[in-house]
């Protein structure tokens, strides 16, 4: 059997594309953990005797594979959303997916041309665990970055979860693709017993570890807990935009809000819940909305764009802004390619109608922007993409109180892709040790604890309020000290020691 997987030639480049569309099935909503080592170990068998360009076309094809069957609900944003026609936009989805396959060859080339050498062993498996985090690493912030399926999720409810405050996803990627090597080699050295019994042990001990992790505390609890209110309003993405609309989509989360209030909450409304532009409803906001949460002693949080006037002119935001017992305004900052703004757009724009989305010409807030404060807490915001970005994420929210993020998964349609996205977050508040309000469109809305699991939640196309309470923290876990720095040099390492060796043997 293993044999196959190691062929040279096309059969061997087809197994590689099955392994690779094998990933969402190890993600959200599937969640079947274990294929994520049976993914990994194909990858990892098929490079075991290539030449340097079969490896080129051996991990393009299991990129290819992850990523056609992983991020298929593009088709949905250009076709259903984007208006683009069939042909148009599976031929950009195929397109886009065999781009990206392109980051799987690296490691692919690297590890064949420097790295593999199997006659070390222990030396060979933190070399290539360290290979693949440091692909996953890097296809998240090169040309803004791509972050989506992390072989480290697959661990949100399995042994390794553990180790996220630690390292953060990666590490649990890691980890991973170390304990599948180490299978690995047990069975082609199994006439070495010592090697082997090590090799157990640390596949036993690993997943132990990462369970007595999991019940540490890393951040310190405040004696207070904060009762919020999600509004989902599950408006339609063609009626978000329509200026005929626009009233009676504030209306209706202005009433769902009157409805569901409480003294002393906070309540979130999704991003671009106010489809005006902030200075259009201000009066609005500091006197009908804002003396309603104070008299309530609450707060709320939407999401809105806003304008702002600077030397070169007009600039959009996607924004948020606070209401009532708080204050603060944040400016997205990671924004989606396509969605939000246009690469090239004096190239593209007016091409098709996908080029030219409604509200897809913001601009980017700065990096120094504080956290919002909700009575006397200090609140992390984040906006639908930003989310999936794991040092980001760790960076800004270190000092708050809470997490939220507030988005409009309706882009992604009726695919996995809300699901993953949801994912993403409950992944981030692990890392972060923080409870998280997810307040969306059209779902999924939830509250997360901790430990990235889901409290509470509004299933998706359903208009619906979602009530409860969360936990506000005070502290750092050690992913929010190392950031990736901590992973980076473990992996670094171990390629460093291995090339060396390898250079030494031979």
């Amino acid at each position: 059997m293993l044999s196959i997987i190691t062929k040279k030639g096309w059969l061997g480049h087809l197994i590689a594309f099955v392994a690779g569309v094998l990933t969402p099935l190890f993600l959200a909503p599937f969640n079947i953990w274990p294929i994520a080592f049976i993914s990994v170990g194909c990858f990892y068998l098929g490079l075991k005797e290539l030449s340097v360009k079969q490896a080129i076309i051996r991990g393009w094809c299991y990129g290819f594979g992850a990523y056609i069957a992983g991020v298929s609900w593009i088709y949905v944003s250009i076709n259903t959303f984007g208006n683009a026609p069939v042909w148009l936009a599976a031929a950009l989805t195929i397109a886009f997916c065999m781009s990206v396959a392109f980051f799987f060859v690296i490691p692919a080339v690297i590890w064949v041309k420097w790295f593999r050498a199997d006659h070390t062993y222990f030396v060979d498996a933190f070399a290539f665990a360290g290979l693949w985090a440091i692909q996953e690493w890097f296809r998240g912030w090169f040309l803004t970055g791509f972050p989506w399926l992390y072989t480290g999720y697959s661990q949100l409810d399995a042994p390794l979860a553990g180790f996220a405050p630690i390292g953060g996803v990666w590490l649990i990627s890691f980890l991973i693709t170390l304990i599948t090597v180490l299978l690995i080699k047990v069975y082609y050295f199994r006439q070495q017993k010592i090697k082997v019994i090590i090799s157990i042990v640390v596949v036993i001990a690993l997943p132990l570890m990462g369970v007595l992790l999991n019940k540490i505390h890393w951040t310190t609890s405040i004696d207070d807990k904060l009762p919020v209110t999600l509004i989902q309003g599950n408006i339609a993405q063609g009626q978000k935009w329509e200026p005929s609309f626009y009233r009676d989509q504030l209306n209706l989360y202005w009433h769902l809000t009157q409805q569901h209030q409480r003294v002393n909450s906070l309540v979130i409304w999704p991003e671009n819940a106010i489809p005006y532009l902030k200075e259009s409803v201000q009066e609005l906001l500091d006197t009908t909305i804002g003396v309603y949460e104070k008299n309530n002693k609450a707060t709320l949080i939407t999401g809105l764009p806003i304008r702002q006037q600077d030397n070169k002119g007009e600039r959009y935001y996607n924004g948020i802004t606070v209401v009532g017992e708080g204050e603060g305004t944040y400016l997205k900052q990671k924004l989606v390619p396509f969605g939000e703004y246009v690469p090239l757009q004096d190239m593209l724009r007016g091409m098709i109608e996908f080029f030219n989305l409604p509200m897809s010409d913001f601009r980017r807030g700065t990096s120094d922007q504080p956290l919002l404060k909700v009575k006397d807490y200090q609140v992390a915001p984040f906006i639908c993409y930003e989310v999936v970005y794991p040092d980001f994420v760790a960076s800004f929210g270190a000092e708050s109180n809470l997490l939220i993020t507030i988005s409009n998964d309706t882009w992604f349609g009726h695919s996995i892709g809300p699901k993953q996205h949801l994912q993403m977050a409950q992944m981030r508040a692990l890392e972060a040790d923080r409870w998280m309000a997810r307040a969306t469109n059209n779902g999924i809305t939830a509250i997360i604890d901790n430990k990235g699991q889901i409290i509470k939640e509004i299933p998706s196309f359903e208009v619906g309020v979602l009530q409860g309470e969360v936990t506000l923290v005070t502290g750092k876990t050690p992913y929010q000290v190392w950031y990736s720095y901590f992973i980076l040099s473990i992996s670094i390492l171990g390629l460093l020691v291995a090339f060396f060796m390898n250079k030494f043997k031979k």
